[in-house]
């Protein structure tokens, strides 16, 4: 089977809340292609028809055209009457029963990424409660995807070359940092491909154990890693997202596992364990 294009994991779960948190009975989305001046509705949800599934948006046409070229939420009342939209897909929203739309971009450092749509079989204004609630589900798609954009630049980064020799000086340190900064990002990453391949890119970081090997939480050795590279307990829980007292339980957890009596010594042991790079 092949993988969701990126970001199309983040869109079907948003429908999900976009339809839980408004009340709106349909909702649908896409991604906008790469290159090109369109999306496609991708992902459908609380349709009755296959009319609205694959259907190309070029950008400036219908409801979602708009909100892709003005990067700016937008809504009407009577899809079919409105004068505020051009009418290209008329046939598919008809054929749906859809009346009332709205259509709230998914706008990625000044780029839109995709839209996401609410809609009534009935028309009737939608108002600022439920279009406030369609935008917040839609930063929250933005914001997975910055996150997603960032672990893709680090496995770019880190694939092309090898792990340096343990004892290369800053190369190493640069390797370490890659190693935290891949672990912390891997469990906010709502992609399971994505998530697997940054687990994957963590383990090719490591060098193979020179002892035999300890098994350690996914939590404990994030905070390792972070600890690895040099960070504070303050800050390794702002990047893991985590309260620095439960960072100090992790870590007090993950030194009883390795035998180890400070902080340095559980980096070393879980090093020698084949754990850290």
């Amino acid at each position: 089977m092949a993988a969701d294009p990126a970001g199309t994991a983040e869109i079907r779960g948003a429908l999900a809340r976009l339809r839980r948190t408004t009340g709106l009975p349909v909702a649908f989305g896409g991604l906008v292609e790469p290159g090109r001046a369109r999306m496609r509705i991708s992902e459908v949800s609380g349709a009755a028809t296959l009319a609205l599934s694959g259907l190309a948006v070029t950008s400036g046409n219908g409801l979602g055209g708009k909100a892709v070229a003005l990067a700016r939420p937008c809504a009407v009342a009577d899809y079919s009457l409105s004068r505020q939209i051009s009418h290209e897909y008329d046939a598919a929203v008809a054929e749906e029963g859809l009346r009332s739309v709205l259509a709230v971009p998914v706008v990625v450092r000044r780029r839109v990424r995709g839209v996401l749509y609410g809609a009534l079989r009935t028309a009737r204004p939608l108002g600022d409660r439920t279009l406030n609630a369609a935008v917040d589900v839609a930063r929250d798609v933005e914001q997975a995807l910055v996150v997603e954009d960032e672990a893709r630049g680090l496995l770019s980064a880190a694939r092309p070359r090898p792990a340096p020799d343990p004892g290369a000086g800053p190369g190493w340190e640069q390797v370490r940092e890659a190693h935290a900064a891949l672990r912390a990002l891997a469990p906010r990453i709502g992609d399971p491909a994505l998530r697997a391949e940054l687990l994957d890119a963590c383990g090719m970081l490591t060098p193979s154990p020179v002892e035999q090997q300890v098994t350690l939480a996914p939590r404990e050795l994030d905070v390792l890693a972070c600890v690895a590279a040099g960070t504070t307990n303050a800050a390794a829980a702002e990047r893991l997202g985590l309260r620095p007292e439960t960072v100090k339980g992790y870590l007090r957890s993950a030194m009883r596992r390795l035998g180890a009596h400070t902080r340095g010594e559980a980096v070393v042991a879980a090093r020698r364990a084949g754990l850290l790079p």
